[in-house]
């Protein structure tokens, strides 16, 4: 602090008079100089040292990344939601290339907003509609404005042009509507019904000899009846010609619907109502003060719910499914069957085909051929195949198998959403794990030939065919596993070339013109910003964003994760990060994270989705721990057997490559072995828990965040693919659930759950809570949070979720 002294009492009124001015102005300067040191927008060291408090807060404060790009359909705008004031919610911002501006989207402009992939186009392209608040509308190059084709309370939706461009179809209450561009006519294309046919009424017995007798006797009553028949049958014949013919659904449901673009073949998917039991979610803390049951998914094994692709052909008025029964391997047996001897005499018994699904049906440039991917339900198969329309008749162009499940990037799952289409009239495209990493191929309709267009031990993540059919951008992770460059492949196949050159992770969004590429960069430590470049080789790129990372957080430096592989006890190699300490204060102790979802990549060069963790992670290694957070087996971007390592046994060898981290960390590192932490959420928090029970002499201590405690409590559509079915596959349920595993239990185990969790629900914290309870265990706590759901929304939560793991590894680590 700065000490004024007034000694001299013997000076002029001028003199006093001057010096009280100074005395204050230095008096302010004073205040500046203490308030530097307490305010955040002065201070330059306000995160050293990290804590649970600073860390854990809305994490606004890191800054603000741009999300939900978009084009314009000319291409002259960039759009995208940011907050770069740390508002309550984000707003819309546009960029224009022509004036390199930046500038804020006014809300009426924003609702009225309508980018390039909301529209569909002709064939030439010169007009184009598009559905906006549930009307739809219709302009060409030769119009000034749109015409607003819909004007209702109803919700009309998915616009397409059809009838070779002469009319556009779009859906209205699950019904097909068209218009016609030239007259403005607007016709029901479908009738379809959500309920069963109605029955005709018969007369009982008594009632139709009575009439009959009636009509016997009395000729008058035979003359009206003749009379009122014939007139009933010819208002039949004239109504006939105008009414669409209804299609009763019955207790089925209904779904992807679309038309030819001829407009003669309607396309839908029939499946069954799915009737499996529900599970709720009580949710104790409400406005109310009443418990609220919060309605969430059914569990692993619910009934199937086939489906059925019809065809409704306008022109004959006829209805047809389409005939799966020729189907290569539609009735094959999956192989882990066979160890149940029962079960597999009840399989080879019914003979019968699998439950299917279809999805992606697409037409040629010219409209007329059609593709159709079908799954298996059990996501043992995937069978892209071309159709007939007139005939219901299917023909295979590719069929992928799998012993454990179909996936992989750009291949989707059981319930499709692959990357795939036409490249011209003969030739289709469509990714494949055929050579055990997901990769680009093209297939000949006529001649069936296949063609690789990309190859090597890395994935193609993402892949997007240009307007002209002419160029393919690509996202692949060529470079190294954890990368994701963008480059530009000919539709003939050859060298790729590469657009992006900075190290870490890109995310391209091509202008509708393809002559320029928006895409979003971030680094290990750099959140994600938006950039700009002419879409070409060595093009120099141009920030848009910059406040992803605030002043605040530019004020701490952010370890970059040192990128390492360690050999497993299969001789796999395993990425992982690795946060270091300094040498003076590394204490020797270790935490292992493990991250969640399974088939997700963390061990990477981009800024984590995990970002609260790896905030976190730099606190650990400031107080002494080394950390270790791998991409362990089952996580994505290594390829199909990466992948599919888990296949009927989590906790087998995901959990032994953190077992084999542990080991890694004490031979290489020089971490004391009986000084290692684990811990992790949902998928991350079940390794956790098999980790402490099956190899307790292992970590130390651990926190289990919202894990799976059964996995025949989970959904069906993850698990199933990895552990098949409880009732078909016990063995894979009994090996994989860590409930059956709690008796080994030695070190101390935190468990946190949100209560309102509608993912892993908190009934699986419950049950093993139980359990522990049973077994006389003491070494654990059970945390919960009674208004998170999986993904905690408060920094409250947050923080006292993280304190509890930060006590629990310096009370026995350190």
């Amino acid at each position: 602090m700065i000490r004024i002294l007034n000694h001299n009492h013997n000076l002029n009124l001028n003199l006093n008079l001057n010096l009280n001015l100074n005395l204050n102005l230095i008096l302010i300067l004073n205040l500046l100089f203490l308030l530097s040191f307490t305010s955040p927008a002065f201070t330059q060291n306000t995160l050293s040292p990290l804590t649970i408090e600073k860390i854990m807060r809305d994490p606004r404060w890191i800054g603000t990344s741009p999300t939900n790009i978009r084009w314009s359909p000319d291409s002259r705008f960039i759009y995208f939601h940011w907050n770069p004031g740390a508002g309550p919610v984000d707003s819309l911002y546009r960029y224009s290339l022509s004036e390199s501006k930046l500038e804020k989207v006014d809300e009426r402009s924003a609702a009225q907003l309508v980018t390039a992939d909301e529209i569909s186009y002709t064939s030439d392209r010169s007009a184009w509609t598009w559905s906006q608040r549930g009307n739809v509308y219709y302009q060409s190059d030769s119009m000034a404005q749109p015409v607003k084709i819909t004007h209702t309370l109803g919700r009309e939706w998915n616009p397409r042009f059809s009838f070779n461009d002469r009319k556009i179809v779009f859906t209205l209450d699950d019904n097909l509507y068209s218009w016609e561009i030239a007259s403005g006519s607007l016709s029901q294309l479908t009738h379809f019904i959500k309920s069963a046919a109605p029955r005709e009424s018969r007369p009982s017995q008594q009632e139709a000899w009575l009439k009959n007798d009636q009509l016997r006797e009395f000729e008058i009553l035979r003359q009206r009846r003749e009379r009122q028949d014939s007139l009933q049958s010819l208002n039949k014949r004239l109504e006939a010609s105008d009414l669409i013919k209804p299609i009763y659904l019955g207790d089925k449901n209904l779904g992807g619907l679309q038309i030819s673009p001829d407009g003669r073949f309607v396309f839908y998917v029939l499946s069954r109502v799915n009737r499996a039991k529900a599970t709720v979610v009580p949710s104790f803390v409400t406005e109310s003060g009443f418990t609220d049951n919060l309605p969430a998914r059914a569990k692993v094994g619910d009934p199937a719910d086939p489906q059925e692709l019809m065809i409704l052909d306008l022109h004959r008025d006829s209805t047809y499914g389409v005939s799966v029964k020729n189907l290569s391997g539609i009735k094959d047996i999956p192989t882990f069957i066979g160890e149940y001897l029962e079960l597999m005499k009840s399989y080879q018994k019914d003979s019968a085909e699998r439950a299917l699904r279809f999805s992606n049906l697409q037409w040629s440039p010219e409209g007329r051929k059609a593709v159709v991917d079908i799954r298996a339900q059990d996501n043992k198969d995937r069978w892209i195949c071309s159709l007939d329309p007139a005939t219901g008749r299917l023909s295979l162009l590719d069929r992928q198998h799998d012993e454990a499940w179909i996936g992989g990037p750009g291949i989707g799952g059981g319930f499709g959403g692959g990357n795939s289409g036409w490249l011209n009239e003969e030739e289709f495209w469509f990714q494949s794990e055929r050579t055990g990493y997901s990769h680009l191929y093209k297939i000949h309709i006529s001649s069936l030939a296949m063609t690789p267009l990309t190859m090597g031990n890395f994935e193609i993540l993402r892949a997007t065919l240009s307007p002209d059919r002419n160029l393919f951008t690509l996202t692949t992770n060529e470079v190294h596993p954890g990368e994701q460059q963008v480059y530009h492949l000919p539709v003939q196949g050859g060298q790729a070339l590469r657009i992006t050159h900075k190290t870490g992770g890109h995310q391209a969004f091509p202008s509708p013109d393809g002559k320029h590429l928006a895409f979003l960069y971030s680094y290990s430590n750099i959140p994600w910003e938006l950039y700009v470049q002419e879409n070409k080789p060595d093009a120099p790129p141009k920030q848009i964003t910059d406040k992803a990372s605030s002043p605040e957080f530019k004020t701490y430096s952010w370890r970059i994760p040192e990128g390492i592989t360690f050999t497993a006890r299969d001789e796999a190699q395993v990425h992982a990060r690795l946060y270091r300490p300094a040498k003076k204060t590394n204490n020797k102790a270790a935490v292992i994270f493990v991250h969640g979802a399974g088939y997700l990549q963390n061990a990477h060069r981009w800024w984590s989705s995990y970002f609260r963790e790896y905030l976190f992670h730099n606190l650990l290694a400031d107080q002494g721990y080394t950390v270790l957070d791998m991409d362990y087996r089952g996580s994505a971007g290594y390829g199909r057997d990466w992948r599919t390592g888990i296949y009927r046994h989590m906790g087998g060898k995901d959990l032994t490559d953190h077992v084999d981290g542990a080991r890694y960390l004490a031979e290489q590192h020089g971490v004391n072995p009986k000084k290692i932490g684990i811990y992790g959420g949902s998928y991350g928090g079940f390794i956790t828990l098999m980790g402490l029970f099956t190899t307790p002499d292992v970590f130390a201590a651990g926190a289990a965040l919202r894990p799976v405690t059964d996995w025949a409590q989970y959904n069906h559509g993850y698990t199933s693919n990895i552990l098949n079915e409880p009732f078909t596959d016990s063995l894979a349920y009994r090996r994989s659930s860590p409930f059956y595993y709690a008796e080994g239990l030695k070190n101390p185990l935190l468990i946190c759950h949100g209560m309102v969790d509608v993912n892993v629900h908190y009934q699986d914290a419950v049950k093993l809570a139980q359990r522990l309870i049973e077994l006389k265990k003491e070494n654990w706590e059970l945390a919960s949070y009674p208004m998170e759901d999986h993904g905690f929304v408060e920094p409250t939560s947050w923080m006292d979720e993280y304190k509890r793991i930060l006590n629990l590894f310096n009370k026995w680590l350190r």
